[in-house]
């Protein structure tokens, strides 16, 4: 389990972080959300022993996470950070980028894992090119893959598909977090990204004002976000009443006391999302549609 008491921390310029407090544990997913700045990358750096702290104590199971004051060698062997630079050797091929690690004593078994890995990043077919001509998101793979290699109790990962192309970035979530999960391997991610954490993520820390300010399954959250920081997070909403209240959850209907006049219609897809106003506010919802601008609607909310 990973403990975090009273952690506090701050840069010269200020406060980064104050007094969190929460446990992980042993397999467990949770990702960490905020704004720009609210401190995610900091905060992993600080679970992975790369700074000192100001306040309070981390522990993995009975072993201390201490900083550069302590350790001459920032990080633990149980432990892997996934940063957002990859910190790869450029002039070696991918294989031999993911085996870095891994002991030359047992050559079959060690060409076996290396195999395992690159399938599990989808970049079999580059095991033997240099890392130096890949791509940013084939390198942003290659360390994921490097970091998994000799199977850490716990791994940290920020924004650790941000390189990513789109049409590959499902089936590597997947890929990547089940293996994870499969092997009991703890997870933390750091991610503005809400397909990062939806449909994997146990629990989520939301940090906002230095501290965390909410700490719950990402199901709980989203069917009842406290916050315009929370909702955002899960796609376009309005707020009608002091309640927030999703795109989707929004309805035309013949007649209603919520009237408005459409402004735009975005295709999305599926659906098109429909700018309307009325006269005191801005509204979104969905429509199986797009429809005229200038049109008077009628709107009602169905949960």
């Amino acid at each position: 389990m990973l403990q975090v008491n009273t952690l506090s921390f701050a840069y010269d310029t200020g406060s980064v972080l104050e007094d969190l407090n929460f446990n992980v544990n042993q397999g467990e997913h949770v990702s960490v959300i905020g704004e720009s700045g609210s401190g995610k990358s900091t905060l992993l750096k600080l679970l992975h022993g790369e700074y000192d702290l100001d306040q309070g104590e981390i522990f993995w199971k009975d072993t201390q996470i201490l900083g550069p004051k302590h350790n001459l060698v920032v990080g633990y062997e149980f432990m892997k950070y996934v940063s957002q630079e990859f910190d790869l050797m450029p002039f070696t091929t991918v294989a031999e980028n993911v085996g870095k690690f891994l002991s030359n004593f047992y050559p079959e078994e060690k060409k076996e894992r290396i195999r395992e890995l690159l399938e599990v990043v989808e970049l079999s077919e580059f095991a033997h090119t240099k890392v130096k001509t890949l791509s940013g998101g084939q390198k942003q793979r290659v360390a994921l893959a490097r970091a998994m290699a000799k199977q850490p109790e716990i791994i940290l990962l920020d924004e650790p598909f941000s390189h990513i192309d789109n049409f590959q970035k499902q089936s590597l979530r997947r890929s990547v977090f089940n293996y994870l999960k499969n092997n009991n391997i703890t997870c933390i991610v750091a991610t503005h990204d809400r397909e990062d954490v939806l449909g994997f993520s146990d629990r989520m820390l939301v940090l906002n004002t230095h501290k965390i300010v909410v700490n719950a399954a990402p199901q709980d959250l989203y069917k009842n976000p406290k916050t315009p920081l929370i909702a955002a997070f899960f796609g376009e909403f309005n707020t009608i009443a002091d309640t927030i209240v999703y795109a989707h959850q929004l309805k035309r209907v013949e007649n209603s006391a919520l009237k408005a006049s459409v402004v735009r219609s975005y295709f999305k897809g599926a659906y098109y999302l429909i700018e309307a106003k009325t006269e005191k506010q801005q509204l979104f919802f969905e429509n199986a549609e797009p429809i005229d601008i200038g049109t008077t609607i009628f709107l009602e909310i169905k949960t």
